[in-house]
C-alpha cells in the first residue's frame, strides 16, 4: 500500500535523495586516490583503522532488504530478532581469524577468501570452486537490494510509477554508484561506507530510539501489549515447524558470517591485525546494536493495520503516518543508504573474484588486465540481478532469498575453518566436499526452499554442510599429505604466529 501524497510530497523525497547522492559524490571526490596495482585496488592498500572496517562490514552486512524482509520479520512476531543472535556470535569468527587471513594476506598478497583457500590447500582448483559457491551465494542479496531501491522509489513516487519504472530508477541510481566503485575500487567504496553507514545505521537507530521513546504511535509502552502470538517461534506447537527449524536459522547464520566474501575481505583492507580486532569489537556494537532497535521499534508498530497488512513496507508506512512526508523521506533515504552501501560491496567483491580467481584459469593476467576483467565483471553481474529483480519483484517472502543464500555460502565453512584453525586436511577433501555439499544444497533447496519437514525443520545448508564435513575428514583419514606438503603447511601456521606479527611500523609486536 503506496500513501496518497502531492506532487510538493514527492519533490520533498526526491529532494531527499538529491542530497544524499551529492554528499556520497563529494565524498568521493574529495577523497580520491589513484590505484597503483590491481592488490591496491581490490583492497585499499591495506590502510584502514579499525571504525573504517566496522563501518564497511556493517554496510556489507546488513542490505537495505534489513528494512523490508527482514522487517517484515519482527512485524509478524519474535522470529525476527534472530537476526540479532547469529550476526553478533558469526562477527567473532572475524575476531578469532584475524592472526593468520591477515598475515597470510599480507604476506602472500590475497585480495580475496578464495585465493586464501586456494594457497591454503596448494591449489587453484579448491580457489576457482570456491569463488563460483561465492558468486552464486551473493547474488540474491544483490537481488534484493535492487528490489528495496526499487519499493523506496515506489514511495518516493507516491505510487506514481509502476514497477518497471521504479527498478530501472533503482538500476540507474546503483550504476552512477558502480562508475566511482569500477573506477576506485576497495578505496572509494571503504570511504563511501562511512558515510553511508552513518546514515543508514547510527541514523536509523537515533530515529527509533526517538520515536519509541517520544512517539505516541511508535512507544515503548505498545510492545507491553503486543499479542501472545507474537512470542511465538517457529517450532513452538502450532507454527507448523519442527524443533530444528531455529537451530538451522541461527547455526547457518553463525558459521556463514564469516563465509560471505564481502565480509572476509574487508580483513585484507584493515592497516594490522589489531586494526582487524578492534574492528570487530566495534562491529558487533554496530551490528547488533542498530538491528535490535530496529526490530524493537517494528515489534512496537506492529499493530498499525496498515503495517500488519503490508508488513514489507512497514518502515515506510509507519514513518510516513508517524511524520508525514518529511518522516518518510529521511526513511527512503537511510533505505537507500543501506542499499547502496550494501550493493556496492557485493559488486566489487563478485567482480574482484571473477578477475582474480576465475578470469585467470587459462593464463594469468596483467594487473591492467586483471582491472578491466574486474570492472567488466561488476557490470555483467549488476545487469543480471536487475532482470532477476524484476521477476521476483512480488515475491511474498523476500526473507527466504537471504536464507536460501545461506544454504550454498555455508558450504565454504568446511574448508575454511579447518584450514584457518587447523594443520588438518588437503586439497581433495576441500574439493570434493564441497561439490558434495554445493550439489546437496542446491537440490534440497529446489525441493525444500524453506524447511525440510521430515528432518525436524532441518534446511537444506545443513545437510550439506554435514555431508561436506564428513567428506573432508574422510579425505584427510585416507590421503595422507607428503612431508613437503607438512612442511609448507607448518610454515604457513608458523608464520602466522604472534611473535612473527608487527604492526605497521614494523617494530612492536602483535598480541594474540
Amino acid at each position: 500500500m503506496i500513501p496518497t501524497g502531492s506532487t510538493f510530497d514527492s519533490l520533498i523525497s526526491f529532494g531527499v535523495i538529491g542530497l544524499f547522492l551529492a554528499g556520497m559524490i563529494a565524498v568521493l571526490y574529495t577523497t580520491n586516490k589513484q590505484s597503483h596495482d590491481f592488490a591496491d585496488y581490490a583492497v585499499g592498500g591495506r590502510s584502514y583503522g579499525p571504525w573504517y572496517i566496522a563501518m564497511c562490514y556493517t554496510n556489507s552486512w546488513w542490505p537495505g532488504a534489513t528494512f523490508t524482509a527482514f522487517f517484515s520479520l519482527s512485524v509478524g512476531g519474535a522470529l525476527g530478532f534472530y537476526g540479532m543472535v547469529y550476526s553478533t556470535l558469526g562477527v567473532t569468527a572475524m575476531y578469532l581469524m584475524a592472526n593468520r587471513a591477515w598475515s597470510w594476506g599480507k604476506r602472500f598478497n590475497l585480495t580475496t577468501q578464495p585465493d586464501l583457500l586456494g594457497m591454503r590447500f596448494n591449489s587453484p582448483a579448491v580457489k576457482r570452486l570456491a569463488s563460483i559457491i561465492g558468486i552464486i551465494s551473493v547474488f540474491p542479496w544483490v537481488v534484493m537490494g535492487i528490489q528495496a531501491l526499487a519499493m523506496l522509489f515506489q514511495f518516493a513516487s507516491y505510487g506514481g510509477w509502476g514497477v518497471t519504472a521504479c527498478l530501472s530508477a533503482g538500476v540507474l541510481v546503483v550504476l552512477i554508484r558502480q562508475y566511482w566503485t569500477v573506477s576506485m575500487g576497495m578505496r572509494g567504496l571503504i570511504m563511501t561506507d562511512m558515510y553511508q553507514g552513518l546514515i543508514a545505521y547510527v541514523l536509523a537507530a537515533a530515529l527509533c530510539i526517538f520515536l519509541l521513546g517520544g512517539s505516541e504511535g511508535a512507544s515503548f509502552s505498545h510492545l507491553a501489549a503486543l499479542p501472545a502470538k507474537m512470542l511465538l517461534i517457529p517450532g513452538d506447537t502450532g507454527t507448523g515447524y519442527g524443533a530444528w527449524y531455529m537451530f538451522s536459522l541461527i547455526f547457518t547464520g553463525v558459521i556463514g558470517s564469516m563465509c560471505w566474501p564481502m565480509s572476509f575481505q574487508r580483513i585484507y583492507t584493515a592497516s594490522g591485525v589489531r586494526s582487524v580486532k578492534k574492528g570487530t569489537v566495534y562491529t558487533i556494537l554496530l551490528v547488533g546494536g542498530f538491528y535490535g532497535i530496529l526490530m524493537l521499534f517494528a515489534a512496537a508498530i506492529s499493530q498499525y493495520p496498515n503495517v500488519a497488512a503490508h508488513p514489507q513496507q512497514g518502515w515506510f508506512l509507519s514513518l510516513f503516518d508517524i511524520g508525514g512526508p518529511w518522516l518518510l523521506a529521511v526513511a527512503i533515504a537511510i533505505v537507500l543508504a543501506a542499499s547502496i552501501g550494501h550493493v556496492d560491496g557485493c559488486v566489487q567483491v563478485c567482480g574482484v573474484q571473477f578477475a582474480n580467481d576465475l578470469a585467470t584459469w587459462t593464463k594469468p593476467r596483467t594487473d591492467r588486465q586483471l582491472t578491466a576483467l574486474a570492472k567488466g565483471g561488476m557490470i555483467v553481474f549488476i545487469v543480471a540481478a536487475a532482470i532477476v529483480a524484476y521477476l521476483t519483484f512480488n515475491y511474498s517472502r523476500l526473507q527466504l532469498l537471504a536464507q536460501i543464500s545461506y544454504q550454498g555460502i555455508i558450504q565454504l565453512a568446511v574448508p575454511l575453518f579447518f584450514g584457518l584453525f587447523t594443520r588438518w586436511g588437503n586439497k581433495q577433501g576441500a574439493i570434493l566436499g564441497m561439490l558434495a555439499g554445493i550439489v546437496i544444497a542446491i537440490v534440497l533447496t529446489t525441493l525444500y526452499p524453506d524447511d525440510i519437514p521430515a528432518l525436524g525443520s532441518l534446511t537444506s545448508g545443513i545437510v550439506g554442510v554435514a555431508v561436506n564435513a564428513l567428506v573432508f575428514v574422510a579425505c584427510a583419514l585416507v590421503l595422507k599429505p607428503s612431508e613437503a606438503e607438512n612442511r609448507r603447511v607448518a610454515e604457513l601456521f608458523d608464520s602466522a604466529a604472534p611473535q612473527h606479527l608487527t604492526t605497521k611500523g614494523g617494530t612492536t609486536p602483535v598480541l594474540g
